[in-house]
């Protein structure tokens, strides 16, 4: 064996009440913590060349901190900030740790504490580090679990969906070291009503995976959740939907090839995305009375559960759009632009890293053409200030975007070029 690789893991579990981020206008200052909110790192070595995977518990990070934390562990571990890779698994009962323009003013959706948002990044570097100093003759493979039932499109059951799970798995001495999964799913099982610290449903498709490190990677999930798939909003549910993901990859380890010498590289290219045209103040205000006067209308009518909250987030997408309308847009864009698209080789697969919450069908349509297997992870270097939407979107994600659709196709035809 020539590859050595490495895991950890460091708790970056707030340690005092703080506000819960992810919901607007919801005051949610935790009360306690349900399952710890973990940092994880595999640090991967062979033939002179080494990478790092990080995944972080938090909603989001934005653009020039996640930059930042890219650079610490990059220059602990001695290589190059290429390939050092580092998701946030968006999980909506994390502490707020990103500023999100869109809804300044919002006391639900502060600024992130600065003492917090440095303990997680130390925390991270301490997993990186410890996962370096950990490295053993190792081997590894990749294979895909389907995650079918675990979540789908958030505006409708028929819409575009990815149900595939990319699956790493590092193991040494016939024992699984770390496995990693990547699934397009947003983890909003809970939601504002909850007050507990959470990692939501992938915190339970962890535990059913027999790793001695478990990292979580959320691929674009802009227009996926489990809505119509969850009987309650519930840690109840979340952990029945984490058990069927966690299961399903368990179930498909023991069918991987494993490769004890593994091609390792990585890139990093920036990006700027085509702006889009905002509507003027009149448009944006009339489209807010007319979106809260459907939710008003779904809910006297008492409409089934997901169509009345699928109507409820679409008011808070008006929300910010009169909000963008009546910011400075372009200092707003200079904060997430110019975007960086990453991607690393590992062994057979590679896996592409784009910022921010972009809709589904963009990954689906870059692995539909990449050359070789790839795999497509989200909130990687920062964040967008909104979503990347399709041509045909509607509704909240598509009036909370700062760039026209055509960006996803930017984010797929410069993967592509840097997969070749």
């Amino acid at each position: 064996m020539s590859l050595r690789a490495g895991a950890a893991v460091r708790d970056i579990s707030p340690t005092r009440p703080i506000q819960l981020s992810g919901y607007p206008h919801a005051i949610r200052i935790s009360t306690g913590i349900h399952d710890p909110l973990l940092a994880a790192a595999l640090y991967l070595e062979n033939n002179g060349c080494a990478v790092l995977l990080g995944a972080l518990d938090l909603l989001m990070l934005n653009r020039d901190v996640a930059r930042h934390l890219r650079w610490r562990v990059a220059q602990r571990l001695g290589i190059p900030e290429t390939h050092v890779f580092i998701s946030c698994t968006h999980t909506h009962s994390a502490p707020v740790t990103a500023d999100y323009r869109l809804f300044a003013g919002d006391p639900a959706l502060s600024s992130p504490d600065s003492a917090y948002l440095k303990f997680c990044e130390d925390q991270m570097v301490a997993a990186a580090v410890a996962a370096r100093q950990s490295v053993r003759p190792a081997e590894l493979g990749w294979t895909t679990a389907n995650a079918q039932g675990v979540g789908g499109n958030r505006h409708s059951p028929d819409g575009p969906t990815d149900p595939e799970v990319g699956v790493l798995a590092v193991r040494s001495d016939g024992e699984w070291l770390a496995v990693g999964m990547i699934y397009s799913m947003h983890p909003t099982v809970l939601h504002e009503d909850s007050t507990l610290v959470s990692a939501d449903f992938p915190a339970f498709a962890r535990q059913c995976v027999p790793a001695s490190v478990v990292l979580y990677h959320t691929g674009p999930c802009g227009n996926q959740s489990p809505r119509y798939y969850v009987r309650g909003q519930t840690f109840t549910e979340a952990a029945r939907l984490g058990r069927k993901l966690g299961e399903a990859v368990a179930a498909r380890l023991s069918s991987i090839r494993y490769d004890a010498n593994p091609e390792l590289a990585g890139d990093i290219r920036a990006v700027n995305l085509p702006p889009r045209v905002l509507p003027t103040l009149a448009e944006a205000e009339r489209t807010l009375t007319e979106r809260r006067a459907e939710f008003e209308r779904l809910k006297a009518t008492r409409a089934e559960r997901a169509l009345v909250r699928t109507a409820e987030v679409a008011v808070f997408g008006a929300e910010a759009m009169l909000r963008l309308v009546q910011s400075d847009i372009a200092a707003i864009r200079a904060s997430v632009l110019p975007a960086e698209v990453q991607v690393l080789r590992i062994g057979d697969a590679c896996v592409v890293g784009w910022p921010g919450e972009v809709f589904v069908e963009y990954a689906l349509e870059l692995k539909r053409r990449a050359p070789r297997k790839t795999f497509v992870v989200a909130f990687v270097n920062g964040e967008l200030q909104g979503y990347i939407v399709t041509p045909d979107a509607t509704g909240y994600e598509a009036s909370s975007s700062l760039f026209q659709p055509k960006a996803g196709t930017v984010l797929v035809e410069t993967a592509l070029e840097m997969l070749q």
